[in-house]
């Protein structure tokens, strides 16, 4: 047991049960994610597991911070690897790799992606968005995108920036937009629609 898991195991135990949830949702859907289920692979006593986690919705919203946790990640190394791909110019650069990033993570993860963006509105990125892995994650958007303001507010760019990624990965996942288009809109919202005034 390492020192991160305390006397008891607990935080590794609640990360093996969220770790496991995600598995099952990502795999079936998040009505394969019981708390029978989970007590099974994870060898977690389901008692313990209604504890902490009382309910579904409970157990979506861990999976929603953790969700939000791995997006944030997954952004900071997009714009680390832009800035040294492009050691000059390095913050123009970023918000097409984070734009690259985002929608990845969006395609590959769609049932946490739900989790984080639709099913649990108590997690924002840009309303008062404050500490923690909701608030990490609108910090790197609004640094992607900072660099290209041009005199405009930066977390109002930031929101805009959000929200056209969330409104094309919800209406590419729902077939509303026309399939041989999807490269030439991710190429517009990488280089042309942030584009200074």
């Amino acid at each position: 047991m390492s020192p991160a898991d305390g006397a008891d195991g607990v935080p590794a135990e609640r990360e093996r049960v969220v770790l496991a949830a995600r598995e099952l949702a990502e795999a079936e859907g998040w009505a394969a994610a019981t708390h029978r289920r989970l007590a099974e692979r994870t060898g977690v006593d389901i008692e313990a597991l209604y504890r902490r986690f009382p309910d579904p919705a409970a157990l979506m919203s861990a999976v929603a911070v953790r969700g939000f946790a791995d997006l944030a990640a997954t952004l900071a190394a997009a714009r680390a690897a832009a800035a040294r791909a492009f050691a000059v110019g390095a913050d123009r650069g970023a918000w097409p790799a984070v734009v690259a990033a985002y929608l990845d993570f969006a395609y590959a993860s769609p049932e946490v992606y739900d989790a984080m963006l639709a099913h649990t509105s108590d997690l924002t990125l840009g309303r008062d968005p404050g500490p923690g892995a909701p608030g990490a994650a609108f910090a790197e958007l609004r640094a992607a995108l900072a660099p290209l303001a041009a005199g405009r507010d930066a977390d109002t760019l930031a929101e805009v920036g959000w929200a056209l990624l969330h409104g094309t990965v919800m209406l590419t996942r729902g077939g509303r937009l026309r399939p041989d288009r999807q490269e030439q809109r991710e190429e517009m919202i990488m280089s042309g629609v942030f584009a200074g005034p």
